[in-house]
């Protein structure tokens, strides 16, 4: 067998091009359930998250009496309500793309809420998630998180 340069760079470039066009990594991210914070009183920080499909969010209470929860009429298409319990962790696995609305349940009216969305956009659902009738600081709050979605 005679080796070239062409037959000893050819698996490397195959195997090169296998890594190009493997997808990115999932990611972790973290939103934090404050009593208090830049936002004010009774927040998730960040408010919004951008992620993509495949990525998993962690909401982790830093005070007690926090739970972090989706809003079911804000969820993309076949996408199931989830919740967390009460001063533990939450884990949402995204794997749709679209608008993800979440609440802490006992500070929900006080404006605890929080969006997520997932996808390079525009989200489908973006137009019926900002339909959806949210009470008082909580409305405003969330329309301020739907505003930085594109």
């Amino acid at each position: 067998m005679k080796l070239t340069i062409a037959s000893l760079a050819a698996p490397s470039l195959m195997i090169g091009a296998l890594f190009a066009a493997a997808p990115a990594a999932a990611k972790d991210l973290t939103v934090h359930m404050k009593t208090s914070g830049q936002g004010g009183m009774m927040v998730f920080e960040p408010s919004f998250i951008k992620a993509q499909p495949g990525d998993v969010i962690h909401f982790i209470p830093t005070n007690p009496s926090h739970n972090a929860e989706t809003i079911p009429t804000m969820l993309p298409d076949g996408v199931a309500p989830s919740s967390g319990l009460m001063n533990k962790e939450f884990v949402l696995p995204v794997t749709k793309p679209g608008i993800y609305g979440i609440k802490c349940k006992p500070h929900y009216a006080m404006g605890m809420v929080a969006v997520v969305q997932v996808g390079n956009g525009p989200s489908a659902n973006l137009a019926a998630a900002k339909a959806v009738k949210v009470p008082g600081l909580a409305g405003k709050r969330m329309a301020a998180a739907l505003a930085q979605a594109k």
